[in-house]
C-alpha cells in the first residue's frame, strides 16, 4: 500500500499557504488558492564533480507541467538558474529525470515535448543550448544513468506500453477474457553519437532500479521474473550484462530490497533491505553484496532509523539518508567496521537528494514546518540554498513540536501541530491523521493535503508514527507483521492521550481521525474498535482483507505482512479487518474512492458504506471517475478537502448539524 505523506500520494503535491500573514482562520478557499501557487521539488541531481546542480520543479495550477533547470553550485551568489528544456512551445510540458555526464558537460533528461504524454530522451549542453533528442520510441521510459565513459546512456523501458508503471495510477480497464500479460520494464541503451538503441535485459526480467559498474560491462539489478506491480515484494538483486543481457541472480533477500549501487573498485554492491509495502517507498537497513554473489552483509544491525537511499563517496564510506526518530538524516557507514557516522540531522523532510562521487558535495530539496522546499547545495550539513521559489510563504499553522510518549514496551514519536492563532482559554478540536504505508512516515516537512489545511480551520493536527514506520529500526518496522490494527492502534491512542496530556487547548472531546490507503484502513478500524472519535474520513481504505485479497492487483506485498495467504490462514486476515467488528461502528464516516484504483479497488469502500448505511450510521461514499489510488486531477484534489474539512466542520465544531 502506498504512503499517503511526501512518497505514499506524490501525485497529488505539496501544499502551500498565502504570501501575506494569515488572520486566524483563513477562508478555506484562500487557502485553497493558495496551494496553487507553491512550487514543490520532485528530484535533484549534481554532477560528479559536485560543480552543477539539476532539479525539477512542479506547480500544482499547471496540472501535468514540469520544468527541469540548473545551476552552477561552485558559486551560488553569482549564479542564476537556468531552464534546459526540449519544447520550443509555451504549452505545459513533463521534463524530468535529470542525468548528469561524467565531465558535467552535458544533462540527460526526459521530456514529452515532441508528443503529450510521450516521454523521449534528451541530451542538452549544461551550459545551455539545443536540446538533441536521442530516442523515438513507443512505451514507457524511466531512470537515465550514463555509462562511466559517457558514451552511453542506459534507462528503463517497457516497450509499446501507454500504461504509466506503479500503483498509483488509475489501472487499464478489462475488457473480455480477463488475463494476466504482464509489462516487462527492461534496460535499455542509446549510443549517444549514433542514437542506436538497444535493448539488454531478459525479456521476462522486470527491472525497478539498476546501476553501472565503475568498468561499464555490468548492470547491478533490482528485478524480478514477472509483473513489476505484483511482484516487487519478491524482487531479488540481480548481474545483467551489458554486452549480452545475460542475467544472474546475485542474491534471493528474505525481504524487500533497494537501491543497488556499485561500489567504486566493482567489488561490492550495496543496497536498501527492509520489509517495505511499497515499490519506491524505501527504509532499512544497509546491505552489502560481493559483485559476483554470495550472502548479504547487514552493515547497520541494530540502527535507530531507516535509510532511504544511498552513495558510495570516493573513500569507500557508503553515505546514506535515513529517517530518524521522525527527523531526517544523511549518515555514512564503513564496510569494514560498520561504524556509523552522522553528518546532519535536521527537522526537515527531504524530497531529492544528490550526492557527488568526488568530494563532499551534494545538494537536497528540503522542507520543513515552519519553510516550503527549495534546493540546496554544498558539503553535507554545510548547504547553501539555491532556490528562492518559495520566498513569502508563511504558515497557516503555529510551531510544530515533535511528542515522544511511551506504548508496548517502547518509544513511539509523532508530530502535534496547533492552529496558527491558538486563544487563551479556547478548546480546539484535533484531528489525527494517519500516514499510508504501513511501512511510511509523517515527517517534518511542508505539509501536504488536508494536514495543511486542518489547521489553517483552527484544527490541531496529530502525526503520528506508530509501529510498522520509518525511523526506529528494522524491528519497530517490522512491529505489525500479523497485527495490524492491535499495536500500532495501541500506539495511535496513546499518542492521542500525549497529545491531550500535554496541550490542555484539545478538546478530548472533539477528536476525529483521517487518513489514505493504511490510514484509511485505521479510519475504518478505529470507528469499529472505539467511539472515541467523533467524526471520520477513510480515503482508499481496506475494510476486509478477506475480499480484498482477491481484489486488488498488488496481493503479493501482503504475504511478507500477514504471513501467509488468505486461503492458507483467513483468520489473521479475519482479526485485522474492521468489517468483523462493523456493528461496534458509531462513528460518522466519510469515504473517498477513486474508481479505478488498483491498489485499494473500490468494492472496499462500498462494503464498509454499505454496511454503516445498513447499521444507521452517518456516511457519504464519493467516488472519483478516472482516478487511481493516488489522486491526479486539480479539480478532483480540491473537492476531497473541501469535503474533508466540511464533514470534520459538521461533526466536531456544529455537534453534527
Amino acid at each position: 500500500m502506498r504512503k499517503a505523506t511526501v512518497r505514499g500520494i506524490a501525485v497529488l503535491a505539496i501544499a502551500v499557504l498565502a504570501a501575506a500573514a494569515p488572520p486566524a482562520r483563513n477562508s478555506l478557499e484562500t487557502v485553497l488558492d493558495a496551494l496553487e501557487g507553491i512550487r514543490s521539488f520532485k528530484s535533484v541531481a549534481i554532477s560528479q564533480d559536485g560543480n552543477r546542480v539539476a532539479w525539477v520543479e512542479r506547480v500544482r495550477s499547471r496540472e501535468g507541467s514540469e520544468t527541469l533547470s540548473v545551476i552552477d553550485a561552485a558559486d551560488v551568489t553569482a549564479a542564476t538558474p537556468h531552464r534546459i528544456s526540449a519544447a520550443s512551445d509555451a504549452r505545459a510540458h513533463r521534463e524530468h529525470s535529470a542525468a548528469w555526464s561524467p565531465d558535467g558537460r552535458q544533462v540527460a533528461f526526459l521530456s514529452d515535448a515532441a508528443k503529450e504524454r510521450q516521454l523521449q530522451l534528451y541530451v542538452s549542453p549544461a551550459a545551455g543550448g539545443s536540446a538533441r533528442r536521442l530516442t523515438g520510441v513507443a512505451g514507457q521510459l524511466a531512470h537515465p544513468k550514463w555509462s562511466p565513459d559517457g558514451r552511453t546512456i542506459a534507462f528503463l523501458f517497457v516497450e509499446g506500453s501507454s500504461q504509466e508503471t506503479g500503483a498509483l495510477v488509475a489501472y487499464k480497464l478489462d475488457a473480455g477474457v480477463v488475463a494476466e500479460k504482464p509489462e516487462i520494464q527492461r534496460i535499455a541503451t542509446v549510443d549517444v553519437a549514433s542514437g542506436r538503441i538497444r535493448t539488454v535485459s531478459p525479456a521476462n526480467l522486470y527491472v525497478y532500479d539498476y546501476d553501472w559498474s565503475p568498468d561499464g560491462k555490468t548492470f547491478a539489478a533490482e528485478a524480478v521474473e514477472g509483473s513489476g506491480t505484483n511482484d516487487y515484494w519478491i524482487a531479488q538483486l540481480y548481474s545483467v550484462r551489458a554486452a549480452t543481457g545475460e542475467a544472474r541472480s546475485l542474491w534471493k533477500p528474505p525481504l524487500q530490497i533497494a537501491c543497488p549501487r556499485f561500489s567504486p573498485d566493482g567489488k561490492f554492491i550495496a543496497l536498501i533491505h527492509g520489509i517495505m509495502s511499497d515499490e519506491g517507498s524505501t527504509g532499512g537497513d544497509v546491505y552489502l553484496v560481493r559483485a559476483e554473489g554470495g550472502e548479504a552483509k547487514n552493515l547497520t544491525p541494530g540502527f535507530k532509523g531507516s535509510a532511504v537511499e544511498l552513495f558510495w563517496r570516493s573513500s569507500g564510506e557508503i553515505a546514506f539518508t535515513a529517517h530518524l526518530d521522525g527527523e531526517s538524516g544523511l549518515l555514512a557507514v564503513d564496510p569494514a567496521a560498520s561504524r556509523i557516522t552522522t553528518f546532519w540531522k535536521g527537522a526537515n523532510a527531504i524530497t531529492g537528494f544528490a550526492m557527488a562521487r568526488r568530494g563532499d558535495a551534494a545538494a537536497a530539496a528540503l522542507s520543513s514546518f515552519e519553510k516550503p522546499a527549495e534546493v540546496y547545495a554544498g558539503p553535507p550539513g554545510g548547504w547553501k540554498q539555491l532556490t528562492r521559489e518559495n520566498e513569502g510563504h508563511v504558515p497557516f499553522w503555529g510551531p510544530a513540536r515533535s511528542l515522544h510518549w511511551e506504548s508496548g514496551g517502547t518509544t513511539v514519536q509523532g508530530w502535534l501541530v496547533p492552529p496558527r492563532t491558538v486563544e487563551p482559554g479556547r478548546r480546539y478540536p484535533m484531528v489525527v491523521s494517519v500516514h499510508g504505508g504501513p511501512s511510511g512516515v509523517s515527517s517534518p516537512g511542508w505539509p501536504i493535503r488536508w494536514n495543511a489545511i486542518l489547521p489553517s480551520q483552527d484544527y490541531f493536527l496529530f502525526l503520528p508514527n506508530p509501529r510498522g514506520s520509518y525511523g526506529q529500526g528494522d524491528a519497530f518496522t517490522r512491529g505489525n507483521v500479523k497485527e495490524f490494527g492491535y499495536g500500532d492502534f495501541d500506539d495511535i491512542l496513546k499518542g492521542v492521550d500525549e497529545a491531550v496530556r500535554s496541550t490542555p487547548a484539545i478538546d478530548p472531546e472533539r477528536i476525529g481521525v483521517a487518513g489514505w490507503s493504511y490510514g484509511g484502513y485505521m479510519a475504518m478500524w478505529a470507528v469499529t474498535r472505539t467511539n472515541r472519535f467523533k467524526a471520520a474520513v477513510a480515503g482508499a481504505g481496506i475494510v476486509n482483507w478477506q475480499s480484498y485479497y482477491g481484489q486488488n492487483r498488488i496481493d503479493r506485498w501482503m504475504i511478507p505482512f500477514f504471513g501467509a495467504s488468505v486461503y492458507e490462514d483467513p483468520e489473521v486476515y479475519a482479526r485485522s479487518s474492521p468489517i468483523t467488528f462493523i456493528k461496534k461502528a458509531k462513528t460518522p464516516t466519510l469515504v473517498l474512492h477513486g474508481d479505478r484504483d488498483s491498489e485499494v479497488p473500490t468494492p472496499q469502500g462500498y462494503e464498509f458504506w454499505h454496511a454503516l448505511r445498513t447499521l444507521g450510521v452517518p456516511t457519504e461514499l464519493v467516488i472519483y471517475e478516472n482516478e487511481g489510488h493516488g489522486i491526479a486531477k486539480r479539480e478532483h484534489i480540491r473537492d476531497i478537502e473541501r469535503r474533508i474539512v466540511g464533514w470534520f466542520d459538521k461533526y466536531l465544531k456544529s455537534g453534527g448539524g
